[in-house]
């Protein structure tokens, strides 16, 4: 009989014409000390023996050792195209030998021709044409918020529960993962509205035979909760720290019009969902044929750079111009190229095309590994932006916290690393470069499988 722990077939990466420049830098025992006397400790590390990443090349990453990974997180989303695309550091290299900085007060044309790209990216149909750049999404989200407070006059705001918004004050009370706020920063002027979590339906309900009633919700927490008058609802498309939830079909229709209703403005949070990621469209929103009166982006806006934005309407922004309001670095040419070059490589390179087809070829797989590991409760999400939902008991539901960890340490052993979300911490983030392959996505799969296969047998 073969020994459980050594199993007889293992994954390998597909092949990679890249070779790593070698390390010469301080040890990894010298890095984290250096961590632990100097950062604050509340920088998390993933992993039971932290990893330590010193080179990147597209969809991969090695360590100090030359060691080998598929990034199957992106830094959180945030390396869209690609890492050291090398269209991009070309942009950006040849950029910062021109000039690094330059706050707004002053002309540069990068930061126009990229207002202008975004614009010819919203939907026709839209008056979206109008941005803000800022450095993060908290940044963004904050500046969104601030222009429907002003534009309306009203100071409420409905957010959905599992949701996360950012890290600054405001950001943090919008946000109602419980580990991702302080205790003293609580929400101010915010209502959290029921999340359409369909797996685990706050309600006990079955879509579709439910009517929606997550949805409907949001004009009573408006009637009951507030004074009646929100100044905006806002959400992420597609939930990204909580787990990959994805909201049933018409659930944003109807909240968009109730909120609409009572003279509020709708935000559309595509931090995660933006720039291509669900695959079909461009936007996360248009995968439920809503169009925001605001688009908060950060993230794979830039493919790793300090970016983020947050466009709007005309009409909206104007309001802007009512006080002075500045960002030092929102904006500036660096940021601005590496921004620009990313949209440019997302259009000239079929990056949606390819999110498409391997996003739709690795769910395939993800669901048919489900019928044969119990472990697998859901599998979620568009495109390259799936969650695979682990459970002790398909029936309970019970969460497998404990598994979820214990495979991210398997897979990354075996040269993959995953994320990991979800209120429970039982969510595998699967959110890899968008120019993953589908040789990539393949070995992500049978890692996977080989990982899960072995917990049972040694359980």
């Amino acid at each position: 009989m073969s020994d459980p722990q050594q199993p007889s077939f293992q994954p390998r990466l597909p092949p990679c014409d890249h070779r790593p420049a070698g390390y010469d830098g301080p040890s990894k025992e010298e890095v984290l000390a250096l961590r632990r006397s100097y950062l604050t400790p509340g920088l998390i590390t993933y992993y039971r023996d932290p990893l330590m990443i010193v080179e990147g090349s597209m969809q991969y990453l090695w360590d100090e050792t030359g060691k080998r990974y598929l990034d199957a997180f992106a830094g959180i989303v945030t390396v869209s195209v690609g890492h050291c695309h090398p269209a991009i550091a070309e942009r950006v290299r040849d950029q910062i030998g021109k000039l690094q900085h330059t706050t707004t007060i002053y002309l540069h044309p990068t930061i126009g021709l990229f207002g202008k790209a975004l614009a010819e990216h919203m939907p026709s149909e839209s008056d979206l044409s109008v941005t803000y750049f800022t450095n993060s999404g908290s940044e963004a989200n904050e500046v969104a918020l601030l222009m429907a407070r002003e534009h309306t006059g009203r100071n409420e705001i409905i957010a959905l529960r599992n949701a996360y918004h950012g890290g600054t004050s405001a950001t943090m009370g919008l946000t109602a993962v419980g580990t991702w706020k302080f205790k003293s920063n609580p929400p101010a002027n915010v209502k959290h509205a029921p999340v359409p979590y369909c797996y685990r339906c706050p309600y006990g309900l079955n879509y579709p035979a439910c009517g929606l009633k997550c949805a409907h919700d949001v004009e009573n927490v408006i009637r009951y909760e507030t004074s009646g008058e929100p100044a905006a609802f806002i959400a992420e498309t597609i939930q990204g720290v909580g787990g990959a939830v994805t909201p049933p079909a018409g659930y944003f229709q109807i909240v968009y019009d109730i909120v609409r209703k009572y003279g509020g403005l709708c935000i559309a949070d595509e931090v995660q969902a933006g720039f291509v990621r669900t695959g079909e469209h461009y936007w996360g929103f248009q995968n439920w044929d809503v169009v925001p009166d605001m688009v908060t982006m950060a993230k794979g806006i830039g493919n790793g750079a300090p970016l983020a934005a947050c466009t709007t309407t005309p009409a909206i922004a104007a309001t802007m111009k009512n006080r002075v309001h500045f960002n030092t670095f929102g904006g500036n040419p660096i940021s601005m190229t590496q921004g620009l070059a990313t949209l440019e490589v997302i259009d000239r390179e079929g990056i949606q095309e390819n999110v498409k087809s391997v996003g739709a070829s690795l769910k395939e797989r993800l669901l048919a590994l489900q019928e044969r590991q119990p472990l697998i409760g859901e599998v979620r999400g568009l495109g390259l932006m799936l969650g695979v939902e682990l459970v002790r008991d398909r029936k309970t539901k019970e969460p497998a916290t404990k598994e979820a960890g214990d495979v991210l340490e398997l897979c990354k052993e075996r040269g993959l690393l995953l994320g990991k979300g979800g209120l429970f911490g039982n969510v595998l983030r699967i959110k890899p470069p968008m120019c993953l392959t589908t040789d990539d996505a393949d070995f992500l799969v049978d890692c996977l499988d080989e990982v899960l296969t072995t917990m049972k047998q040694l359980n």
